[in-house]
């Protein structure tokens, strides 16, 4: 792996998402009740409180978990809610270390399908349904991973002309599509919880 990503809008923090498997699924854990940009950060603020280049499981899942939570609530903390996003990055890091020998692109590397995959994706601890087809859109439009069926099983963050989500977004341009759409739907929603 190693892209060219554009999801924090920040150069160092999209070069460690474009080359560490580890760190885009840390991102995209992060990427809820915050904004995007400040969730994809987050993992190269991570490597770097932890003095390093990159994010280890192995790491961070034998990490001290009251130490962690304090590595990420420093100022500038790396989400909202830095205790419980520390114990959830650690879960997702020890059943990788469980699971995949903590090899983060094991998830992907050898799925048979795009259903298998999105299946993979859905076991991750903090992986429900929708974040899981958002990731394996990613996946498939910007890193490369595309096993037969993989854009059906993104569902609708699997179209190639969407705008909907983080898969999607290559640019200032793109994200502020992303963002309007976003908006589109929060605006239906409550139109709709009105009625």
């Amino acid at each position: 792996m190693d892209v060219n990503l554009h999801l924090a809008q920040d150069p160092e923090a999209d070069e460690l998402l474009g080359r560490s498997p580890l760190a885009a699924l840390v991102g995209m854990l992060l990427d809820q009740q915050i904004p995007m940009e400040w969730a994809f950060k987050g993992p190269a603020t991570i490597a770097r409180r932890m003095g390093a280049d990159d994010l280890d499981a192995h790491d961070i899942a034998a990490y001290d978990p009251e130490e962690f939570a304090t590595l990420l609530a420093t100022k500038p903390a790396v989400h909202r809610y830095p205790g419980s996003m520390a114990g959830r990055v650690q879960q997702l890091c020890r059943y990788l270390v469980e699971h995949y020998d903590g090899a983060a692109d094991g998830v992907w590397r050898d799925a048979g399908d795009g259903r298998e995959l999105l299946r993979r994706l859905q076991d991750l601890p903090g992986f429900g349904k929708q974040k899981a087809q958002i990731f394996l859109a990613l996946l498939g439009k910007q890193l490369g991973v595309r096993p037969d069926g993989w854009r059906e099983a993104a569902g609708p963050y699997g179209e190639p002309t969407a705008f909907r989500s983080v898969a999607d977004i290559t640019g200032p341009e793109s994200l502020a599509k992303v963002r309007a759409h976003k908006q589109e739907m929060k605006a239906a929603a409550k139109a709709a919880k009105e009625k």
